[in-house]
């Protein structure tokens, strides 16, 4: 989630962003007219998230309104309800075809379930690409959007997850799941 899939030139659209607070923390989402383009799992400070959203979209501006929808669904997630997010309309159609396939394959893991990356890569048709499907996750522009915290390795081990509070967070992301 470090590095941004999307290039400032390939943004053709009024990019807008909201930072609201749930109860483990203020969570981020940017977006514009063709969907979300970033999702920031909560942080203790507004302030950093909002310096990340402006780092990377420096042209963002702050507007309630557009994600009036996702912002009641994520407080929703955090407040311990089962949520469905695939009616979220998402844009990564700019992405890679690779990355956009994966990601959007992701997708439909189950809310409470996980998959591993091999069983991932095989779904798309790329049985021997579970590392790349690994990838792919570290870098996923819309974490809880898109559920990359329930892609685990072919052990049972939780893998990696590039999110702030790393492994500790997708642990309890997928506790929380559990608990529904």
């Amino acid at each position: 989630m470090n590095k941004s899939y999307y290039s400032k030139r390939k943004l053709s659209h009024e990019i807008k962003y909201w930072i609201f607070k749930t109860k483990w923390g203020y969570f981020g989402v940017v977006g514009n007219n063709e969907g979300l383009l970033r999702t920031y799992l909560p942080q203790t400070s507004r302030e950093n998230i909002k310096l990340q959203i402006l780092k990377a979209f420096p042209t963002a501006r702050p507007e309630k309104k557009p994600f009036e929808a996702v912002s009641k669904a994520v407080l929703g997630y955090f407040g311990g309800k089962k949520v469905d997010f695939s009616n979220i309309k998402v844009a990564i159609d700019k992405l890679r075809p690779f990355a956009k396939k994966v990601l959007t394959t992701c997708r439909g893991a189950g809310f409470g379930k996980v998959v591993t990356y091999r069983e991932l890569a095989k779904k798309i048709g790329r049985t021997g690409a579970a590392r790349a499907v690994g990838t792919v996750m570290a870098k996923n522009p819309l974490p809880l959007i898109i559920p990359c915290h329930r892609v685990i390795r072919s052990d049972g081990k939780l893998g990696g997850f590039s999110a702030p509070g790393g492994i500790k967070t997708k642990k309890k992301l997928i506790d929380l799941e559990r608990k529904r």
